[in-house]
């Protein structure tokens, strides 16, 4: 039997440096300078596996895997005249696992706030016309359902799959379950199925490794009313919203009416951390209910509230730079908009980074612009992180990088950014979390460590075999299907 069930030829790289998009934003096609850095670092995976004496998979696999294809991103950027950040790896990492493993290991702990799957078998199903796929995009390779008939193969991004890729194939300790934004008809996951998942999670020794968004459209029928549901059932960690969002596709200010109403209500039931999704705009209707403009009117309004920015406002086509007080949307509309409202540096508003680090570590000028501007204004205790997996498959990847990242001294001097310390990664991997989805003690000192899911983890690493795929859209063709059965 063959060692490898995923790429056993080696062609995949550890870092997924691809087009993928998490189904809310058109895939951004990848540039010139993102194809040579995938280049370079295949043609160094050759070369360092021949010298290593072993395949080029089993060295893939490997830290010194993750750290040439990091180090082939460093050359090609450099080459681009990118120097704004980097990923601090010495080169001898490439080829001699203690490097590998002093610069990538890490122990930190990390609780990503943004996880997702699809339910295969849920009600939204039921009213797709016969023969459609909306997930037809899926990589489905190795995946036993993909053979099977009508939409069976959506076990591939499913809740095995999910629990695989987020606590098999990473190093991610606890994470939330949240939702799309949808019809209350069409919800491609309810509450009842991701409760259902939690389940299977805490029978592992009991310990509780995932939490659940409530998800609420206050500007549809019926949202508002059902938070009391959400709250007493479900033990729901924090709502989630989309603001750009509507049934008759028209957005609507969280210091609007339907806004204030879900605010009020949030309140009254005692869930008091409201995730919103800003930024990563679904198109130009209503886009101005995607931007920050009103965040912080609503934070000084309700400062016993904890708003979480899911996406920090991140805008894919426009990028980020330094700190633009003009401009009206992206992460610095966040940050004006919290500047007007005198809301200081760690105050009641959180930055997530979900999507937003994942499309960031493909520019390193951007990265460093954009998780430098959320950590100086936004304050290195209030950011978040998120990935947004599965849809971009194991979020090991993004994890790695965020280990190896740093932005230069350039920079750090010319913008008034910091430097990414250990202490500001703990903070943002796991830490800063904590303060608002309070983990019990025990839970962290004692089960998570011992648990069936530690257990598992520690077996399965002395044979692993990760996919190194995406799950998410990569073209606007793709992108577009998604969008036409509303599964997203």
């Amino acid at each position: 039997m063959p060692r490898y069930r995923n790429d056993p030829e080696g062609l995949r790289l550890p870092i997924k440096l691809d087009s993928t998009s998490n189904g809310e934003f058109e895939p951004v096609p990848l540039e010139p300078i993102h194809h040579h850095a995938r280049n370079l670092a295949l043609a160094n995976a050759t070369l360092h596996a021949r010298r290593l004496g072993i395949a080029r998979r089993d060295f893939l696999v490997s830290l010194c895997g993750t750290a040439s294809t990091l180090l082939a991103m460093n050359a090609a950027f450099l080459a681009g005249c990118k120097r704004g950040a980097s990923y601090a790896m010495p080169a001898e990492a490439a080829t001699e696992p203690a490097a590998a493993e002093a610069a990538l290991a890490g122990n930190e702990f990390i609780f990503d706030v943004q996880g997702h799957f699809v339910n295969p078998t849920g009600a939204w199903t039921k009213d797709l016309p016969d023969g459609a796929r909306p997930l037809s995009f899926v990589s489905t390779e190795g995946c036993a359902a993909a053979d099977e008939p009508g939409l069976a193969y959506l076990r591939c991004v499913g809740r095995d799959e999910f629990i695989k890729d987020i606590f098999l194939d990473s190093d991610t300790d606890l994470t939330v379950l949240s939702f799309v934004p949808s019809t209350r008809d069409g919800e491609p996951l309810t509450i009842e199925e991701a409760t259902a998942t939690s389940a299977l999670v805490e029978k592992m020794d009991g310990t509780h490794r995932l939490y659940l968004h409530g998800r609420v459209n206050p500007n549809q029928p019926g949202d508002v009313e059902d938070m009391e549901r959400l709250a007493k059932n479900f033990n729901i960690a924090a709502w989630k919203t989309y603001t750009q969002w509507g049934p008759d596709g028209k957005g609507f200010f969280m210091d609007d009416e339907p806004g204030l109403r879900m605010i009020e209500e949030a309140r009254r039931l005692g869930v008091r951390n409201i995730a919103i999704h800003k930024g990563l705009p679904f198109g130009p209707r209503s886009y101005e209910h995607s931007t920050c403009v009103d965040i912080g009117r609503v934070a000084k309004r309700f400062p016993d509230v904890n708003f979480l920015i899911y996406h920090s406002g991140f805008v894919t086509g426009e990028g980020e730079g330094a700190y633009d007080p003009k401009r009206t949307d992206g992460i610095d509309a966040l940050i004006t908009s919290l500047r007007d409202n005198g809301i200081g540096k760690n105050g009641n508003v959180y930055a997530e980074l979900g999507s937003t680090w994942r499309y960031l570590m493909r520019d390193p000028d951007m990265a460093a612009h954009g998780i430098g501007k959320l950590l100086a204004h936004v304050g290195e205790d209030n950011v978040l992180w998120g990935t947004d997996s599965i849809w971009y498959g194991s979020p090991q990847d993004q994890i790695l990088a965020f280990r190896a990242f740093q932005i230069s001294p350039e920079f750090r001097e010319r913008f008034g950014y910091p430097e990414i310390t250990p202490d500001i990664r703990a903070k943002v991997f796991g830490r800063n979390a904590l303060k608002i989805y309070p983990v019990p003690e025990d839970v962290l000192s004692k089960h998570l460590a011992k648990d069936a899911v530690a257990r598992e983890r520690e077996n399965y690493r002395n044979a692993p075999d990760p996919k190194f795929v995406t799950y998410g859209p990569k073209t606007r063709r793709e992108f577009l299907n998604l969008k036409r059965w509303g599964s997203a």
